[in-house]
C-alpha cells in the first residue's frame, strides 16, 4: 500500500513542478477533468481508503469503499474483493450488492457461485444454498469448494441441513478424500447422525483404510460412545501395519478420548527415537503418570551410552518432569553445543526458579542475552522466559521491560510480541496489546494464535464484536479443532446475541478440552438462557479444575450460583 501511495504522491509533486512554468506564462486555465477522469480518481480514492481501512481492521467501512470502487469499475476482481470483505464483515446486505455487481460482470464465475452459496447459507436460505452447492459439484474440484463453503458458514442456521441435501443428491464423489472431507466437515457442524452415515459409507467402500477408522473414532466420541471410538482406533492401528504416521495419529486420538497413558503406550510400539520418546514423555506428563515417566526415563538411559546434545536435552526434560532438579541440571549442563545447548540453558533457568532461585535463573537468562549462540530462537526465548518468570513473581513492570529489551534486539519477533501483548492485556493496556497482536498478523496473516488472541481480546474487552468474530473465524479456518478457538467463537457469538451457535461451539470446545475458562463461558450462556442447573454443573467442573481462574471467579461473583 505504501508503494501505491508513494506513486500517487510523486505524481502530485511532478505535476505541480510541471505546472510552474505554465502558471508563470499566464496560460489559459486548464479544462476541468473529464467525467471519465473524475470517475477514475474517485475509484482510486475509494480503493486506497478501503485498503487502509482493511489493514486497520475496520472491515465494514473497508467493504463500503471497495463496493464503491467496484460499482465504478468493469473489473470483476474488484467486485469479488468487495464481496469477500463484506462477508468477512458479516454485512450480508452489502455482500449481496457486491455479488450482484460481480454477476453483471462475470456471470459464469465459479468463485461467484461459491460466494453466492455462502451468502445463502448465512441468510438461512436452505433451498438456494443447496441448489448452488449441488451445482458446484459439477465444476473442477467442486467437492472441495462445497466443503470449504460449509466450513465458512459458522453462523448458518441451515448448514447441517444443506450438507444433508447435498449428500442425499447422490452426486457426492465416492473417492476416499471426498468422503473423509465431507464426513469431518459435517462432524464439525455438529450433525453426528449425518457424519455417521458418511462414515458408514466410507467404511463399506474402504474397510482397510486407517484414516476412515480414525474419523469414525472422532464421530463416535462426539456422539458420546467412547467404547466404540476406542474400537475404531484399534481398527485403524490394525490396518496401519506399523505405519508410524498412523500410529502417531492414533495416539492423538486416544488422548482426545481422555487416555494419554494409552497414547504413550501406542507410541511405545515400533522403532524409537528422540521424537517418539519426547511424545511419550509429553503424554505421560499430561497424565501425571510418575511411574510411567520413571520407567521411560530408565528406558532412555538404558539405550543411551554417550548422549548427544538432543538426547541429553531429552533426559534433562524427563528428570524435570519427575521433579528431580539436580539430575535435570546435570543433564542440561552436559549439553555441550548447538541449538540444544541454548535451549538447555533456558531450561536451567526454569529449574533454578522452580527451586526458589529467581536471581540465579535471571543471571543464566541474561547471560544468554549477550552470548553468541547457535539458536537465535533460543536467544529470543530467553527474553520471553525472563519476562514470564518476573510476571509470575508479580513484577509486571520489570517483565514488560524484559519484553521491551528483547524486542529492541529482535525487532518484530512474534513470540516476544505475543507474550508482551498478553502481559499488556493483563495490565489493562488494551490498545497497546492490540497493536502488538496486529503487528504479528501484519507480518504473518496465518498466525492462528495471534488472530484468536486479538479476536478474543476484542470480544472480551471491547464492543467490537463483528471484527472479533472475523478474526476468530480466520484462526479457526487454520485450526478447525482448536478448543480455545471454538471457545472464543462461542463467546463472541454470545456477545452478538447468537446463543444457538454459541452453545454449539462452547459445548464442543468443552468436550475437547476440560478448561476452567471454557466452563465459565459455557455456564454463563446456559445460566442466562435459564438452564441454571446445567450451568451449575458446568461451573462445578470448572472450579474443580482451577478455583482461582479469573473467568471462573468473575461468574461466581456475578451470578452467585
Amino acid at each position: 500500500m505504501m508503494g501505491r501511495f508513494g506513486i500517487a504522491l510523486r505524481c502530485v509533486v511532478v505535476c505541480a513542478v510541471l505546472a510552474i512554468p505554465t502558471a508563470m506564462a499566464a496560460s489559459p486555465a486548464p479544462l476541468p477533468p473529464s467525467r471519465e477522469a473524475r470517475q477514475d480518481g474517485e475509484r482510486l480514492s475509494a480503493l486506497l481508503r478501503g485498503e487502509f481501512l482493511l489493514q486497520s481492521g475496520a472491515t465494514g467501512r473497508a467493504a463500503a469503499d471497495y463496493l464503491q470502487a467496484a460499482q465504478a469499475s468493469t473489473d470483476p476482481a474488484l467486485a469479488q474483493r468487495a464481496a469477500g470483505i463484506a462477508l468477512l464483515a458479516h454485512d450480508d446486505a452489502m455482500a449481496a450488492r457486491a455479488l450482484g455487481r460481480w454477476r453483471q460482470l462475470a456471470p459464469q464465475s465459479v468463485d461467484l457461485a461459491q460466494l453466492e452459496a455462502l451468502l445463502a447459507l448465512r441468510e438461512g436460505d436452505r433451498a438456494a444454498a443447496s441448489a448452488r452447492l449441488r451445482a458446484l459439484l459439477g465444476t473442477t474440484d467442486g467437492w472441495k469448494r462445497v466443503v470449504q463453503t460449509l466450513a465458512l458458514a459458522t453462523d448458518s442456521p441451515v448448514a447441517d441441513a444443506v450438507a444433508g441435501d447435498v449428500y442425499a443428491s447422490g452426486r457426492w464423489p465416492t473417492g476416499i478424500e471426498a468422503l473423509l472431507a465431507l464426513g469431518d466437515g459435517v462432524r464439525r457442524l455438529g450433525d453426528i447422525a449425518l457424519a455417521s452415515r458418511i462414515v458408514d459409507a466410507a467404511i463399506t467402500r474402504y474397510p482397510r483404510e486407517p484414516r476412515v477408522w480414525l474419523l469414525a473414532a472422532d464421530v463416535f466420541k462426539e456422539a458420546g460412545n467412547v467404547p466404540f471410538a476406542r474400537k475404531a482406533i484399534d481398527s485403524a492401528l490394525a490396518e496401519a501395519h506399523g505405519d508410524p504416521k498412523i500410529r502417531a495419529l492414533a495416539a492423538d486420538a486416544y488422548a482426545r478420548l481422555g487416555d494419554p497413558r494409552l497414547a504413550a503406550e501406542t507410541l511405545a510400539h515400533g522403532a524409537q527415537d528422540d521424537t517418539t520418546y519426547g511424545g511419550r514423555a509429553a503424554w505421560l506428563a499430561s497424565a501425571d503418570d510418575r511411574a510411567g515417566l520413571a520407567a521411560l526415563y530408565a528406558e532412555v538411559k538404558a539405550h543411551t551410552q554417550t548422549p548427544g546434545s538432543n538426547r541429553g536435552l531429552l533426559l534433562g526434560q524427563l528428570a524435570e518432569y519427575l521433579k528431580r532438579p539436580d539430575e535435570a541440571l546435570a543433564w542440561y549442563r552436559g549439553v555441550a553445543d548447538g541449538a540444544a545447548h541454548d535451549e538447555a540453558q533456558n531450561r536451567i533457568a526454569i529449574v533454578l526458579e522452580g527451586r526458589g532461585d529467581l536471581s540465579g535463573a535471571l543471571a543464566v537468562l541474561r547471560a544468554q542475552h549477550g552470548t553468541a549462540v547457535a539458536s537465535v530462537d533460543a536467544q529470543a526465548d530467553s527474553y520471553r522466559i525472563e519476562a514470564e518468570l518476573l510476571a509470575k513473581h508479580g513484577q509486571k513492570k520489570e517483565a514488560l521491560a524484559a519484553y521491551d529489551r528483547g524486542l529492541a534486539f529482535f525487532d518484530g519477533e512474534p513470540n516476544l510480541l505475543y507474550g508482551r501483548a498478553l502481559l499488556l492485556e493483563d495490565m489493562d493496556r488494551i490498545t497497546e496489546a492490540e497493536a502488538d497482536l496486529r503487528a504479528i498478523i501484519a507480518a504473518d496473516p496465518n498466525n492462528a494464535a495471534a488472530l484468536n488472541a486479538l479476536g478474543y481480546t476484542l470480544a472480551d474487552r471491547t464492543n467490537r464484536y463483528a471484527e472479533a468474530q472475523e478474526l476468530i473465524e480466520s484462526a479457526l479456518r487454520l485450526q478447525p479443532d482448536s478448543p480455545a478457538f471454538l471457545d472464543s467463537l462461542g463467546w463472541v457469538q454470545h456477545r452478538l446475541g447468537r446463543d444457538e451457535p454459541a452453545l454449539r461451539n462452547l459445548r464442543r470446545a468443552f468436550s475437547l478440552l476440560k478448561d476452567p475458562e471454557i466452563a465459565a463461558h459455557l455456564g454463563e450462556v446456559l445460566w442466562l438462557r435459564g438452564d441454571k442447573n446445567d450451568a451449575r454443573a458446568v461451573w462445578k467442573q470448572g472450579l474443580a479444575l482451577d478455583k482461582d481462574n479469573r473467568a471462573m471467579q468473575r461468574v461466581v461473583n456475578t451470578y452467585h450460583p
